[in-house]
């Protein structure tokens, strides 16, 4: 405590309530709306195609995803019109976040003119983000009809696009970037976002479905083991890229290891490193223990262990990674300025040197992950003999 007390007097200032609240709501908001989609299209549609012989389990997964995309799009719309206000009243330099709500002020932010150096006013900017934002969240709460759930695939793709453009579209910027820094800032950041909520919202989806029904059919442990299989593809991708873009966004804002425990910003970014690692931890012991095991009980046949291992013991470790990345998504209110700025430090310069040592470190990462995935398959393949 004394630690971050000292970091705050040198400069960190702790954000409004009003803004942890929105902030983290919003980034919700595009985990439900996001990660459910992706997860959806890339592991749950195509498990679902394939399982067309077990009728009822696919049936039920097909009305609980309806509901939950529905339920998404009412969250995004909730949060993106307090993020909006949010935007409002930090524009409004000091204006209570009661009076940013009011449509009148959130009018008038959008319509204001451009600034003198802009390419595009920023309220025109947050309107385009906003209408988009709109109709994903349409789309989706569309869902509740039940005419809609007959087509839940197209409307689930229908909102894909739509939800990525809300966080895309915000991030461009209203004055041209004055450097290739800029760009990739801009770049790495929306990477980090886009995947991290992919990872999380998907991790979510996955977890809710997969425990909303207690008295599964007999096929429900092969629907659940290939989409276990093919989500864990997924979150492999999506963990690359928060560590590929975080070693980027952490490299520009904290000048040196010893600042992630001095200053308040390199401390809050210490919590999110550990928070993102028990999360990498945990889907661990899914590829190395429980898959290995999933496809152990499906090449033996056995439906009762399968069921077990894919609806029972599996999503219990999705729900601990679901709380820790919940948790992830409360700090990043809290990551508001630099501990460079708070420590001294120069700001970062990239150069050739920092993208070739960027370069092996992803390199580095990308021959993990294959070893990963090669040990997992390993660890499958032994399980065989060891039964027999």
């Amino acid at each position: 405590m004394q630690l971050i007390h000292l970091a705050a007097s040198a400069g960190y200032t702790v954000p409004a309530t009003w803004r942890v609240l929105t902030k983290a709501g919003y980034f919700i908001g595009l985990s439900g709306a996001i990660g459910a989609t992706v997860t959806y299209a890339a592991s749950v549609r195509p498990s679902l195609g394939e399982a067309r012989s077990r009728g009822g389990d696919v049936e039920v997964t097909r009305r609980r995803t309806a509901t939950y995309l529905a339920w998404a799009g009412v969250v995004l719309l909730v949060a993106g019109y307090f993020q909006l206000a949010a935007r409002v009243a930090r524009a409004g330099k000091g204006m209570p976040f009661g009076d940013a709500l009011s449509p009148a002020r959130i009018r008038d932010y959008l319509r204001a003119p451009a600034a003198k150096d802009a390419w595009i006013a920023q309220g025109t900017i947050h309107l385009v983000q906003n209408i988009v934002l709109l109709l994903a969240s349409a789309v989706l709460i569309a869902l509740f009809l039940p005419r809609a759930r007959r087509h839940v695939n197209v409307i689930a793709l229908t909102a894909l696009p739509l939800s990525l453009a809300v966080t895309l579209i915000a991030a461009v910027p209203a004055t041209a970037p004055k450097n290739a820094d800029k760009v990739l800032d801009l770049v790495f950041d929306q990477v980090h976002i886009v995947s991290g909520v992919v990872w999380v919202g998907g991790l979510a989806f996955l977890a809710a479905l997969a425990t909303a029904r207690r008295q599964p059919g007999e096929g429900a442990g092969l629907l659940w083991a290939d989409t276990w299989r093919r989500f864990s593809l997924v979150a492999l991708v999506c963990v690359g890229a928060v560590l590929t873009s975080g070693l980027w966004l952490s490299w520009k804002h904290v000048g040196s290891v010893s600042q992630l425990w001095t200053t308040t910003y390199g401390l809050f970014v210490l919590v999110k490193i550990l928070l993102v690692l028990a999360m990498v931890t945990a889907g661990a012991v899914n590829q190395f223990w429980l898959m290995p095991r999933i496809v152990e009980a499906r090449r033996d046949d056995d439906a009762s262990s399968l069921l077990h291992l894919t609806l029972r013991h599996f999503p219990k470790v999705v729900w601990g990674e679901v709380v820790l990345g919940v948790a992830v998504l409360a700090v990043v209110p809290f990551l508001s300025g630099s501990a460079r700025s708070e420590a001294g430090s120069p700001p970062a310069v990239s150069s050739g040197s920092v993208f070739a040592v960027g370069a092996l470190l992803v390199l580095t990462l990308a021959a993990s992950f294959y070893a990963t995935v090669r040990a997992s398959d390993a660890l499958a393949r032994r399980t065989a003999p060891t039964a027999a």
